[in-house]
């Protein structure tokens, strides 16, 4: 049994004695199945794990850790779930393939998690690995193997008897989009069955055995998707509570779909979720979200969980050498100049172009000059030196774009030309040219995709990262775009490069200024500069 186990033991055991001692006929006690069950719940954290994360905006898990147990030793009917894309995302996390994630998570007493898309980036066998390791359930209802479509990787559900003689049913669902918003190869002996059906069998299984039925998913509230989580609470009802990730939806008070709440914190660990529910006699009278930023957090428990600091402090000392591995050598540096970066085309930004294109096979790729934030070493290049490069944590994905939406977005790469701009791209698989003494949205001339002038009515698939394609760096034109495929971090596609293509062939050319104009010594970000959170 888990420590925590046996402190909801102790704890309610003592509780149980003083409520003996005090009981008063007509109120109900916690043995009757009546009392307040409070949930935790996290999503898409991305491997966020310390209050320095994002530029300061993390809340940090001992932070979260710490504020939970304060609860929790107040009232043992106390639950955490996490709704998964947990493992992936961080340099500390990405470079043991998230392996040093599960020792904080342990620690931080977190009681189940459903797999997100991104915690499949390491592939399913290590997913399977991490959840072996773990001290909690890693629960996935519609994820079956391929070849007999029957055994799950990981369990459909867990029953939790809490001290209150509650007993809570969890089931786990996850994204059918995982299939392409992972590298294919991840997944490639698992399927992810429909998730309404899914949560119809499971509220069959768990219905007669539970007080509360949780759906712990990570499905999201896009207009974009085929499944959501509202879709899944309208069509099979009878879940009590979604815990809910994927779209980095911020809810404060919940979102109710008939008699199920939805609920989800968006993302980055910038707040942490709770939901309380009142039960009387084992049926449940009232349920309230809310959700808690860094201060509220600090007031219910102003010091971190010293035992994650502890283990925070272990991994970064261990990741002191797995930093200075060397993925690849190079001949000369090249710089990561903040204003040739964000007003002009860059040999780093082409190198980093080129890598992403190399990886996804797409028809061409951008990438932000505001997303690279370290110079290129000459000599022995290590993982540090990469993740130092990039060191947001971004994943790269194919999109579908249409030839116009590629002329309004490269628009907008040089409007604000010649003050820099944390949007500005450096392409592979494309060139263009630009007039900045043209207005601003009519400047781009002569663009070509892979040697042909672009077709504005064709579709192309284009690489860049989940920023960008979110609308970062006010990118709005991108955002919606169907996302075709997902894959590695930044920095993880970067080493690979390297370590395989080299650095051939990233002299600027790709990009033409047409007129010369001006160019101030300092000139002032425009509008949009790159947020270190995405």
């Amino acid at each position: 049994m888990k420590e925590r186990g046996r402190q909801k033991a102790v704890l309610w055991a003592m509780g149980w004695l003083l409520m003996a001692l005090v009981w008063i006929p007509g109120i109900g006690s916690a043995a009757d199945g009546s009392g307040d069950l409070v949930i935790f719940h996290t999503n898409d954290m991305h491997a966020r794990v310390t209050s320095e994360d994002d530029g300061g905006r993390s809340i940090g898990l001992a932070e979260l850790a710490a504020a939970v147990k304060s609860v929790e030793a107040k009232n043992p009917d106390t639950l955490w779930l996490d709704a998964g894309d947990t493992f992936h995302g961080m340099p500390r996390i990405n470079i043991s393939r998230g392996e040093n994630a599960v020792p904080l998570l342990n620690e931080a007493g977190i009681d189940a998690m459903c797999p997100g898309n991104h915690d499949f980036n390491y592939g399913e066998p290590q997913l399977e690995k991490l959840s072996r390791k773990a001290r909690f359930p890693i629960l996935g209802a519609n994820i079956v193997y391929k070849e007999d479509k029957k055994r799950h990787p990981f369990k459909p559900y867990k029953i939790f008897e809490l001290p209150g003689n509650i007993k809570v049913g969890v089931f786990g669902l996850t994204t059918p989009e995982t299939a392409y918003k992972t590298g294919p190869k991840n997944v490639e002996n698992v399927e992810f069955l429909n998730p309404v059906e899914t949560a119809k069998e499971m509220i069959a299984e768990l219905r007669p055995k539970c007080d509360v039925i949780i759906a712990l998913m990570h499905m999201g509230l896009d207009a974009s998707s085929t499944f959501t989580s509202d879709r899944i609470a309208k069509e099979a009802p009878g879940i009590d509570l979604i815990v809910d990730g994927h779209s980095h939806t911020a809810l404060p008070e919940g979102l109710m779909e008939g008699d199920t709440l939805i609920v989800q914190t968006g993302w980055h660990e910038y707040r942490l979720g709770r939901v309380d529910i009142r039960l009387s006699g084992h049926k449940i009278t009232s349920k309230k979200a809310c959700l808690l930023d860094a201060a509220d957090l600090k007031r219910m428990a102003p010091k971190p969980d010293a035992s994650i600091e502890k283990g925070l402090a272990k991994i970064d000392k261990r990741n002191e050498k797995l930093f200075h591995t060397v993925v690849a050598h190079s001949d000369r540096s090249i710089t990561s100049n903040r204003l040739t970066l964000r007003r002009h085309e860059s040999e780093l930004g082409n190198l980093c172009a080129d890598a992403f294109r190399w990886r996804t096979g797409a028809d061409f790729s951008i990438v932000n000059g505001g997303g690279i934030r370290s110079d290129f070493p000459a000599g022995d290049v290590t993982k540090g030196d990469i993740m130092a490069i990039f060191p947001f944590g971004n994943t790269i994905q194919v999109a579908e774009i249409q030839g116009n939406v590629v002329r309004a977005m490269l628009e907008h790469s040089v409007f604000a030309y010649p003050a820099s701009f944390g949007g500005f791209l450096d392409v592979s698989g494309m060139s263009f040219s630009f007039d900045p003494t043209e207005p601003a949205g009519s400047r781009v001339k002569d663009i070509s995709i892979g040697g042909q002038p672009l077709d504005e009515n064709r579709t192309y698939r284009m690489a860049g990262n989940d920023f960008t394609f979110s609308g970062g760096d006010d990118y709005e034109m991108l955002k919606g775009l169907p996302i075709v495929g997902e894959f590695g971090t930044c920095e993880e596609i970067m080493a690979d490069y390297l370590n395989k293509v080299g650095m051939d062939g990233i002299e600027t050319g790709r990009i033409t200024v047409l007129k010369d104009v001006p160019v101030p010594d300092e000139a002032p970000d425009g509008p949009g500069e790159y947020k270190e959170a995405a």
